[in-house]
């Protein structure tokens, strides 16, 4: 199947919670879209892997994407290493994106910057033509996406660019709700973390309100870049 944007995450919801809105925005446009999550987030505070699986299944739904699969890396003890590069590469070269989207390029989480250089290592060895994989038995063919953008997470990191998302953060807030044992929830008997407060939740939306206001939107969500962007014409901007 090929894609146009494969979206990576470190962990199931961290593109929830990144880039949600944009990947409902584009699979409104017509774009096919696909999550690739590198764990089973089997070391978070709350909950545990197959309750996630299932979690990440169900926002999966909510979305709309086309695919979506778990290369079942170690939760915190990923390395940005060749073995995991080659599992990278083989989920590039068999959904062929032009845009891929992946984790901030520094954030609280270890795991987020390390996933993040992981993905776009990945993204341009992929285009080697002498670097071989296989899947299934079929030799790949050598694949390298156009565009590599960079969600944002937990630090507030200036955006290179945001991206207009009025209209779908309703839906967006829904996907990142089907995590239901990862966030807030008043009746919750387990432990607390940094994301499970209510708090946590609203300043989602003060992000994306405060990034549209900025833009003369309602709401917004940003990316960091790898090269500069080029446009057609000053009349592409907002």
């Amino acid at each position: 199947m090929k894609l146009d944007i494969l979206a990576f995450g470190a962990h199931p919801d961290d593109v929830e919670l990144g880039c949600a809105g944009t990947i409902l925005k584009e699979i409104a446009l017509g774009k096919k879209v696909g999550i690739i999550d590198l764990t089973r987030g089997e070391l978070g505070t709350r909950g545990s892997a197959d309750l996630r699986d299932q979690e990440a299944d169900a926002s999966a739904q909510i979305l709309g994407v086309s695919v979506r699969e778990n290369l079942r890396f170690r939760d915190g003890f990923f390395a940005n290493d060749e073995a995991h590069q080659l599992e990278v590469i083989k989920m590039i070269r068999k959904y062929q994106p032009e845009i891929v989207l992946c984790n901030a390029i520094d954030d609280r989480h270890i795991d987020h910057a390390k996933g993040s250089q992981l993905v776009s290592d990945a993204c341009f060895l992929s285009g080697l033509m002498k670097i071989a994989t296989q899947l299934d038995g079929q030799a790949q063919q050598a694949w390298r996406p156009k565009l590599v953008y960079h969600y944002i997470q937990w630090k507030d990191i200036k955006p290179d660019f945001v991206v207009d998302i009025t209209g779908f953060t309703d839906k967006k807030t829904a996907s990142i709700l089907a995590y239901k044992s990862q966030f807030y929830d008043p009746n919750s008997k387990e432990p607390e973390s940094p994301i499970t407060s209510k708090n946590f939740l609203e300043s989602l939306n003060y992000r994306s309100r405060d990034l549209g206001r900025l833009v003369g939107v309602e709401h917004a969500e940003g990316f960091t870049v790898e090269r500069y962007l080029a446009v057609n014409s000053l009349g592409d901007l907002i």
